[in-house]
């Protein structure tokens, strides 16, 4: 592997701001790639970029919420008069509703993980799937949880949008197989030392979990392989 293995790729990175969005964006930068950071907020986008352009790398910033009307659609509309394609498109945003059973769900709280974790994935595939098609090396990866295969208590709500997201990921991956070069992953990072993991777990020392950079170095390479036409896997 060369010490560039995404160079001359552009990569869009949702949830960029922060986490293993932040630390995945800047890993496919110091790679070769160009990558669009995708969030709500500018100020934390900002600070991406910086580091990205001290790592020198490159990057564009696109504050964005995903769970606007219209929202993807402008954003792909805008990348595509930019760039001809797309070679990575990474789902990293995500939504946790407060944990509670199921019966005491909050329903605000439901429609937001429903409207990040699956509508906006749905709108994401559908919108930058012309730019995947047009590249030779086109690949989606959502970063999924344990908790949509394997429902745990107090999980129901954000563990249900995760099983949906998977789906949708999976579905979009049987479809494009044969048709294009477009290959799907489907990762669960397992755990990782998060801002979501420090909320789901308060009690838990940080230090005992792996950083975001752990799964950032797995994803470049992963996407620096041919693997095929939907991959899953644990990163450890």
């Amino acid at each position: 592997m060369t010490d560039k293995p995404l160079a001359g790729q552009t990569a869009l990175v949702t949830g960029a701001s922060r986490g293993i969005g932040a630390a995945s964006a800047i890993a496919m930068a110091k790679a070769g790639a160009h990558v669009i950071l995708v969030a709500r907020k500018v100020k934390p986008l900002e600070a991406i970029e910086d580091a990205i352009h001290e790592a020198g790398g490159t990057s564009t910033i696109a504050p964005v919420d995903l769970t606007e009307a219209d929202s993807v659609s402008r954003l792909a509309s805008a990348i595509a008069g930019r760039w001809d394609t797309l070679e990575i498109l990474l789902l990293s945003a995500a939504y946790l509703p407060e944990l509670t059973p199921l019966s005491q769900v909050d329903p605000k709280q439901f429609n937001e993980a429903m409207m990040t974790n699956v509508v906006a994935t749905q709108a994401l595939l559908a919108n930058f799937d012309p730019l995947l098609r047009r590249s030779d090396k086109g690949r989606v990866v959502g970063l999924t949880s344990s908790v949509g295969a394997n429902p745990r208590p107090f999980w129901g709500a954000y563990g249900s949008t995760k099983a949906a997201f998977e789906n949708l990921l999976a579905t979009y991956a049987a479809e494009v197989e044969r048709l294009s070069p477009v290959r799907v992953a489907i990762i669960d990072p397992g755990a990782t030392r998060t801002q979501m993991r420090a909320r789901a777990y308060p009690g838990e020392d940080p230090e005992t979990v792996k950083p975001p950079e752990v799964v950032a170095d797995r994803l470049v390479a992963l996407l620096s392989e041919d693997f095929d036409g939907l991959h899953r896997e644990r990163v450890d």
